[in-house]
């Protein structure tokens, strides 16, 4: 990103719009973000995953953290992801991700991309809604 400052992820919420084969999430996953400095955090649901954190530091137009989460059968998974941010040309962001698993074998890329307003509009993106209950 050509951005002095790079954008804050805090409150935004995005979607998987493309995976690797290898990995869980799919079209029906949803991240929402906290920031705080160079520390973020997200919780995650959707498709088949059925609750999934993220904990990692913000690096300049770079992410860098690890994440864990639980399938909709019970099974657990752990990986690790360095994501590139692009800024869209209406403002949103795009998350390029270069993920691999610790839990199994296997790695992949993936894109995120934020929720428009009307996306959002039409989801419960409380924090409730995303503690896997």
């Amino acid at each position: 990103m050509s951005e002095s400052h790079p954008p804050s992820l805090d409150g935004r919420v995005f979607k998987s719009v493309a995976n690797a084969e290898s990995g869980d999430v799919g079209g029906d996953t949803h991240f929402w973000f906290d920031q705080s400095g160079d520390l973020i955090h997200a919780t995650y649901r959707g498709g088949t995953v059925r609750l999934g954190h993220l904990v990692g530091r913000h690096r300049g137009d770079t992410l860098d953290f690890r994440y864990s989460h639980v399938t909709d059968d019970g099974t657990t998974a752990t990986g690790h992801s360095t994501d590139r941010i692009e800024r869209l040309e209406d403002g949103r962001l795009r998350l390029y991700e270069d993920w691999s698993w610790d839990s199994k074998p296997g790695s992949g890329t993936s894109v995120l991309e934020e929720l428009t307003d009307e996306e959002r509009a039409g989801l419960d993106l409380s924090p409730e809604a995303f503690d896997g209950r």
